[in-house]
């Protein structure tokens, strides 16, 4: 277990929190003055209100609630967020509202997971040609359907 630093950026935050004992991901919540609506089709930037100091070797990875994507259609407009381990900046989550119809997002709701995972820099290193593989340079779908 690692320790994340955790400060309040907002008074109408929740504590991030694992739903359950096997959860990964803590559930991050919505800390608006108010409700709003996500238009169909629109995108919004939405404060968590805290910030976090994540030890060098992690990264703090943004993902969308399955629930919430699968029901109504809200997602990460990027796909994952991500939070570099010397970034102690606001948390904010970019949603995306890929449904047909509006969707309110209410203070205090659960809106995104927060997951902490290990990370390595990567040396790059530059050469003329790269080892022979099964697979090779065939690509999307390449190895099935």
């Amino acid at each position: 277990m690692i320790n994340v630093k955790l400060k309040y950026l907002s008074d109408k935050v929740s504590r991030p929190e694992y739903a359950t004992r096997g959860s990964i991901g803590m559930d991050l919540s919505a800390a608006t003055d108010s409700s709003f609506i996500l238009r169909a089709g629109e995108r919004a930037l939405v404060s968590a209100g805290i910030a976090v100091q994540i030890p060098k070797g992690y990264g703090g990875f943004i993902f969308a609630r399955g629930g919430i994507a699968a029901k109504k259609g809200i997602v990460l407009a990027n796909g994952v967020g991500i939070i570099d381990s010397d970034y102690t900046g606001e948390v904010k989550i970019l949603l995306e509202n890929i449904s047909n119809e509006d969707y309110t997002i209410k203070s205090g709701e659960r809106i995104a997971q927060m997951v902490f995972l290990p990370v390595e820099e990567a040396n790059l290193v530059i050469v003329d040609q790269l080892s022979k593989t099964m697979r090779g340079s065939k690509g999307f779908g390449s190895t099935g359907k």
